[in-house]
């Protein structure tokens, strides 16, 4: 600090303690009424790629398709499901459903088309029965729901009690042409292109957009929570589940907002005791919670004020501001108690003069070093993670400012003499001086159990797995899983993954001839349709609906070489291989309507036939079985497929990977350029690989930054590489850890690695700054190591104790993610506390980089 800051600084904390207290509580009353605004934000943004164009075929494909997002009820009556009473139950709950906004359609057993239960003929196409029907034969319908290609995994579980209503939701076109518009011109700016007229578009189509989606997120909330208010009167006749993914979003942001409340405040009441029985003193106590509690409050405040949301990620770092704030705290309070007991004469000003003097530059070093750890997760190009960085970063500036303003006007506002008996106690002697002496007797060993260590995280490091499965969000007891499972056993699988193939590429002769129905086949070279046995179409499509009459509403444009012979045996073949997959649940595409046109029929339908058909289906069939997997104007077939989140060998890039090659095998023989994915799944999929990348990538240059950074600190090339050693162990084992026990790397662990670093250089380099002092007075490494431990292995320690100790509450969530990150931080602390009390004096001991011994030390 140079001489004229530290005379402002002196003049401002240290010589007016109280002014400079009164004003940091107005900034932080300013900044906390901004927390009303505080918002959670879990949208498609928060949990994709930035810049992915995957993102933006999805919205077109959403849009192209009418496939909008979908919840699920499922629905098990405790009475038999076909008897009149269930029905009549199932309809009044369907009729209610029905009425909920954003529903824009409600399929269930009640109004599905029947379409075996008789067999139908081409004719009774247009007017099919329904399980409303008095008519109907519920055993031949059940069997339909339980076998038939439309229905089977989809509307009726295999044990024939469990059913599903399907919630279809409106697809937001508003949203995605202000989406897209948003992109375009964030693309422009990227590229330097815009103009200032499109730059003032930018921001105000950016803040139209936030404000829309906000609105929208706030109506899906509110469209879940009504439904599942609509089930409730419901579940003394059954037992009843809500699913899709506009759900787990819900529930995902209630579990979010519940731990930040209840565990943040047990995590909170947990610390202020554990240091309230370590520093016996309440001015000890209040000042680190005060300065803890307020970076988060000001960071809270100023994220509301600006609008910066809070992501399923970014939430994680109420708590690690408050771990590095109290580390911060202790290491000033822990060095100011130990001068106190060594100086009982001083007075109380020149002992937080000197606490400030003494800690100023390790703590600056160390706060530094952890934003470089912080700083690298804005590479990964995962709008949350970026986010999670960006915030840690200004919080550690935050949270040091309040530490250097906040404890040395607390101390001298309390003065000596209501700190006395506690900082004596301080000159006991130190209980961390137990692993000076074992690694002075066990040094050795340490090494060797170190390099044990890194050869097991090593083997623990090649099982890491970039995966999770969303259910595995949640614990078995809680609602959203068991429905999740209902779910997946049951009814088809929950996330989605749809398959685009695109049509052969021909030229211009060629794709008239396809278009033309009489081209390829003539109708009258097949077998004479009256010569038994082979069956024709039952109806004459010329009596109701001319296909080539100007008047027909249901003429396209143009066909498509998907709803050819051809195209149809190459859909059912690669539909017919998606159902052989274990992690696959309900399959559905155009082959679903060949396959009911064929056993119509009674024998496969020629091209002649099948244009035919195409042109004189009823709507409502159309609407079921075509047009969603058909849209011939850009001769692309869409084939969906809901995947099971319960099965515990899902690895979605191999799920993908493996349909890619079979398609494009020697089974298809489709181009590679004709297979494209979509859905949800794909966005996730993406999201997940790039974690890993970033990984690797981010934690190299963390370490080099790192390494650059002690370098200049201690002028020693030898030394940065010696504190890094500790950190990289720390890193090792945590990594290890997850690996081994099976822990996939995903949004929520990705950010493990980044605070081992950054917890673990905080304590190396406080470690090795102490150790200096030390060596400078005494010329001996040993007594050194054991001064150092006396010393800041105190404040080491306490602050370790008391976050491993408060993280491991976050064991008791529902919310896994929140329990992981909770022990794996614990876990991180306990690594890094481990190492620089064992390996890095050893190493120090070893190598000696301070320069040779004296002897008059």
């Amino acid at each position: 600090m140079t001489h004229f800051l530290y005379r402002l600084y002196h003049g401002l904390v240290i010589s007016r303690p109280r002014l400079a207290l009164a004003l940091v509580a107005l900034l932080l009353a300013g900044l906390a009424a901004g927390l009303p605004n505080f918002k959670l934000d879990a949208s498609a943004d928060s949990l994709t790629l930035e810049q992915d164009a995957s993102v933006d075929y999805f919205r077109e494909i959403s849009k192209r398709y009418q496939s909008g997002d979908f919840l699920v009820v499922t629905y098990t009556p405790k009475a038999p499901l076909m008897s009149d009473a269930s029905l009549a139950n199932l309809a009044a709950l369907q009729a209610e459903l029905a009425e909920v906004p954003g529903v824009v359609g409600v399929n269930s057993i009640l109004n599905v088309p029947l379409l075996y239960s008789p067999l139908v003929s081409m004719g009774g196409l247009s007017n099919p029965t329904t399980l409303s029907d008095p008519s109907v034969d519920r055993a031949l319908a059940e069997k339909e729901f339980l076998l038939s290609p439309v229905y089977k995994e989809m509307l009726l579980g295999p044990d024939g009690q469990t059913t599903a209503i399907l919630l279809n939701l409106a697809v937001d076109e508003t949203y995605i042409g202000m989406v897209r518009e948003r992109d375009t011109l964030r693309t422009l700016a990227r590229k330097g292109e815009l103009s200032a007229a499109q730059r003032a578009r930018l921001e105000a189509v950016s803040a139209e957009f936030l404000a829309y989606r906000t609105a929208e997120s706030e109506r899906a909330a509110a469209r879940v929570a009504q439904v599942r208010e609509i089930v409730s009167h419901y579940k003394d006749e059954a037992q009843i589940f809500l699913g899709g993914v506009t759900m787990i979003t819900a529930d995902m942001i209630a579990f979010i907002k519940s731990d930040l409340v209840v565990f943040g405040s047990a995590i909170l009441l947990f610390i202020l005791v554990l240091m309230a029985i370590i520093f016996r003193n309440w001015v000890f106590v209040v000042l680190p919670l005060m300065t803890a509690v307020g970076a988060v409050l000001a960071m809270l405040g100023w994220l509301s004020w600006i609008d910066w949301r809070l992501t399923v990620i970014s939430s994680n770092f109420v708590a690690l501001l408050m771990i590095i704030g109290l580390a911060i705290t202790i290491h000033l309070v822990v060095r100011y108690r130990e001068l106190a007991a060594h100086q009982p004469a001083q007075p109380q000003q020149m002992l937080v003069e000197q606490t400030v003097q003494l800690m100023f530059k390790p703590i600056v070093y160390t706060v530094m070093t952890t934003m470089v750890a912080f700083a690298s997760l804005v590479v990964s190009n995962i709008r949350p993670v970026m986010d999670f960085g960006w915030m840690m970063v200004i919080g550690l500036a935050v949270a040091t400012t309040l530490a250097f303003v906040i404890i040395p006007a607390g101390l001298m506002w309390a003065g000596r003499d209501r700190l006395a008996a506690a900082a004596r106690a301080d000159d006991n002697p130190a209980f961390t001086l137990f692993f000076a002496r074992f690694t002075e007797r066990f040094g050795g060993s340490v090494l060797l159990l170190a390099l044990g260590l890194a050869a097991l995280s090593g083997l623990g490091i090649s099982q890491l797995k970039v995966e999770n499965r969303f259910i595995d969000y949640f614990r078995p007891s809680t609602e959203i899983y068991q429905g999740m499972t209902v779910i997946d056993q049951n009814l088809g699988g929950t996330a989605t993954l749809d398959i685009l193939l695109e049509g052969p590429i021909v030229g211009p002769s060629q794709d008239n001839a396809a278009n033309d129905p009489f081209n390829e086949v003539d109708a009258f070279d097949t077998p004479d349709p009256f010569d038994a046995p082979e069956p024709v179409l039952e109806v004459d499509p010329f009596a109701e609906v001319d296909p080539f009459s100007e008047q027909n509403p249901n003429t396209p444009t143009r066909e498509s070489y998907w709803f050819t012979g051809a195209g149809l045996a190459q859909i059912e073949q690669l539909h017919d291989y998606l159902e052989t997959l274990p992690e696959v649940g309900k399959v559905q595409s155009l082959a679903t309507a060949y396959k009911v046109a064929r056993d119509i029929n009674g024998a496969p339908l020629n091209d002649f036939e099948l244009a035919v058909l195409r042109q004189s289906l009823p709507d409502n069939v159309n609407k079921l079985l075509v047009s969603p997997y058909l849209s011939a104007e850009h001769n692309q077939a869409r084939i969906t497929l809901r995947v099971k989140e319960t099965d515990p060998n899902l690895r979605r890039a191999e799920l993908i990977e493996k349909i890619r090659a079979y398609a494009t095998g020697d089974a298809l023989d489709l181009a590679p350029a004709q297979v494209k994915f979509s859905g949800v799944l794909v966005l996730y999929n993406n999201m997940l690989q790039s974690l890993f990348h970033s990984q690797i990538v981010t934690l190299g240059a963390v370490f080099l930054g790192i390494a650059l950074m002690m370098s200049v600190l201690f002028r020693s090339l030898l030394l940065a590489l010696i504190g890094i050693l500790p950190n990289l162990l720390a890193a090792a084992v945590v990594l290890g850890v997850m690996g081994l026990a099976g822990i996939a790397l995903d949004m929520m662990t990705i950010t493990i690695a980044a605070i081992v670093v950054g917890i673990g250089v905080d304590n190396t380099i406080h470690y090795m700054h102490r150790f200096r002092r030390e060596f400078e007075q005494s010329g001996q490494y040993m007594a050194s190591m054991h001064r150092a431990h006396g010393s800041i292995g105190r404040a080491l320690f306490y602050t370790s104790v008391i976050i491993i100790q408060g993280f491991s509450i976050l064991a008791l969530s529902n919310f896994i993610p929140s329990v992981y990150f909770g022990l794996l931080t614990a876990l991180a602390m306990l690594a890094a506390i481990l190492a620089a009390l064992t390996l890095l004096p050893k190493l120090i001991l070893v190598l000696k980089p301070f320069g040779a011994e004296r002897r008059d030390g």
